[in-house]
């Protein structure tokens, strides 16, 4: 009698997932990079008689990112409330968070030539949401286990990150608001400063985490363009040092930084070194200095070149699915 052939059976139903149920965050790290990008892309246009629409174009492409993915993790939050927390937990997580709430900042700044009102109001929710956020983590900081206490550089964004209130604030003639970021963030960053140092020289940095250290860059050289914005250019003078230190080191030590290869944590190259080209824009410009000019022209392509590609790859990952499992992100 023949053999009856076999028939595997059928692989089992994969189960159906919810829309945007596991939107990472840690996007947002990389789109805040290209909000500054597009920033300083517009200042060149009258420091460095760059064109105009380079600018624009960078700033109107990142702002509709910008908003579908504030949708797809607010559609995210509404399924689970709980992975808010979840997120806060992680480094990508977390550092994504804090990047989505003060590219609010960024986005204030990019719509004040088209609509004050507007851009005030955006000011005000993103100030608001950052304290939200801010609060929230030191409760978990608080509550937490004592190792989850360790200093990062995305405190930076946490806490320091009101340093880039006056970027919005001070065209708006918010003029006291601003002050009060500004000397608010520089203790918070100095404070930082101050903790990681010590905790760099007793402790080993793992290769996966190192490209976080590039994060120390951008409170320097946001504190340095708002203290232009501000008037006080010597003391943009002493932050312009500082942030070209701070650059010199990392670029130094660059092959220790990517030891580890590509991730999504190279967001952490993205908003530094923008913030660094539009400060050098500003010291060119309140110096005449051409030394400071050829500085600021070689940062802005040298940003342009870096961050454009990182974006894209982290997009592209976020886009097939695997950029959630890298990050730990959380599920709704």
């Amino acid at each position: 009698m023949a053999k009856a052939p076999y028939f595997p059976p059928p692989p089992p139903i994969p189960p159906k997932t919810r829309m945007f149920q596991r939107m990472p965050p840690a996007v947002f790290t990389p789109i805040m990079g290209v909000f500054g990008l597009g920033l300083a892309w517009r200042r060149a246009a009258d420091t460095l008689s760059a064109q105009n629409a380079i600018g624009e174009l960078l700033l109107g492409a990142v702002t509709l990112l910008y908003l579908f993915s504030i949708a797809a993790y607010v559609m995210k939050f509404m399924q689970r409330s709980g992975v808010l927390s979840e997120d806060l937990r992680v480094l990508p997580g977390r550092a994504g968070l804090a990047a989505m709430v003060l590219s609010g900042y960024l986005l204030s700044a990019t719509i004040e030539p088209f609509s004050l009102v507007l851009a005030g109001a955006v000011l005000l929710l993103a100030f608001t949401v950052h304290v939200l956020l801010a609060a929230r983590v030191i409760h978990m900081l608080i509550t937490g286990p004592a190792e989850a206490r360790i200093v990062t550089p995305v405190w930076h964004l946490l806490f320091a990150g009101f340093v880039l209130v006056p970027l919005a604030a001070v065209p708006l003639g918010w003029v006291g608001f601003a002050k009060v970021a500004f000397w608010g963030g520089f203790f918070a960053a100095a404070i930082i400063w101050g903790a990681s140092a010590a905790q760099f020289l007793r402790t080993r940095i793992p290769p996966p985490l190192r490209p976080l250290l590039a994060i120390h860059l951008a409170p320097a050289s946001v504190l340095g363009t708002g203290a232009y914005l501000l008037g006080e250019a010597q003391l943009a003078l002493v932050f312009s040092v500082l942030a070209v230190v701070i650059l010199s080191v990392l670029v130094g030590r660059i092959r220790w930084l990517l030891k580890a290869g590509f991730s999504p944590l190279w967001g952490a190259f993205t908003f530094p070194l923008a913030a660094f080209s539009s400060l050098m824009q500003l010291g060119a410009v309140v110096t005449g200095s051409d030394i400071l000019r050829i500085v600021a022209g070689a940062s802005l392509v040298a940003a342009t070149l870096i961050i454009l590609p990182i974006i894209f790859k982290i997009i592209q990952m976020w886009t097939r699915g695997v950029l959630a499992a890298k990050t730990n992100a959380a599920t709704a």
